[in-house]
């Protein structure tokens, strides 16, 4: 019997003792299970910031057939929002959850507003290559891991923050401050592509050279691990023919969301 039936019960069952007259110990009974507190409250859910790349005026790159990549990234990230949200275990919001322009400063901060445990953002590549494909993940460096990661941030970047943590009176305390927030949450983005890259190994085909980094802005906040996501390839025809099919991005889609699963059930362990 579950605890509200339980108190039902024995609260009917007061209540007849005392119309009977009788000092009954359904009586005492039912006052202790009233006092009686709650269970352990439910773990807070963590709060998750999808972001969709481009948007709007900003079609980001167009495939060979004309597939833009706005629409195909929408699509996966309201598939993978969907999936997490399923789980109850996270509080979901969406950077942009229509064909609307975004920028990107402000996916960033809004981002920080949230308080965000985690940041993904969703995007889909070109490269020079037409016969190449893949995904591939991004984190954060100032210094890009290769030419090519370099190139990828210098397109997606149209403008630049350094989101900043609570100062003090002491500049030097700062940059330590700014330092340490930097570290443990570069740690924590590596902790996270590394789940990315092998959960979508298991199901699409990755790039060669699968887990980079460069200076995208969207991964900046020094407060929430990010990482960047580059579903496929629009740039090659064979890619581009499977990113235009919905079971093909819910694949990815599913892939990410056990991803982040993976990741935070390593959080919860951790005890951060």
């Amino acid at each position: 019997m579950d605890r509200i039936a339980r108190r039902l019960f024995l609260q009917g069952l007061s209540s007849v003792a005392a119309a009977a007259g009788l000092s009954a110990p359904f009586q005492s009974a039912w006052a202790v299970e009233a006092r009686r507190p709650a269970g352990p409250a439910l773990p807070k859910p963590y709060t998750i910031v999808i972001d969709a790349g481009h948007g709007g005026v900003d079609p980001g790159c167009i495939g060979r057939v004309g597939t833009y990549e706005k629409d195909v990234v929408l699509d996966t990230a309201l598939q993978l929002a969907r999936q997490l949200e399923a789980t109850k275990r996270y509080r979901i919001y969406l950077s942009r959850n229509s064909d609307k322009f975004v920028p990107l400063q402000e996916r960033v901060i809004r981002a920080r507003a949230r308080t965000a445990d985690l940041f993904l953002s969703v995007h889909a590549d070109a490269l020079p290559e037409r016969t190449v494909r893949g995904a591939s993940v991004f984190t954060l460096s100032e210094k890009a891991s290769d030419r090519e990661a370099a190139a990828v941030a210098e397109r997606e970047n149209r403008s630049d923050i350094v989101a900043g943590v609570n100062y003090t009176p002491d500049p030097q305390v700062n940059e330590i401050l700014f330092d340490l927030a930097r570290r443990e949450t570069n740690n924590q983005s590596i902790q996270l592509a590394q789940q990315l890259v092998g959960e979508l190994g298991r199901h699409v085909r990755l790039l060669p050279n699968t887990h980079r980094s460069a200076a995208f802005v969207v991964l900046k906040a020094p407060d929430i691990p990010s990482a960047l996501v580059e579903i496929g390839c629009l740039s090659n025809h064979d890619e581009e023919a499977e990113l235009r099919k919905g079971s093909y991005r819910s694949v990815v889609a599913s892939a990410l969301s056990k991803s982040v699963n993976t990741y935070f059930d390593m959080v919860a362990r951790s005890g951060a």
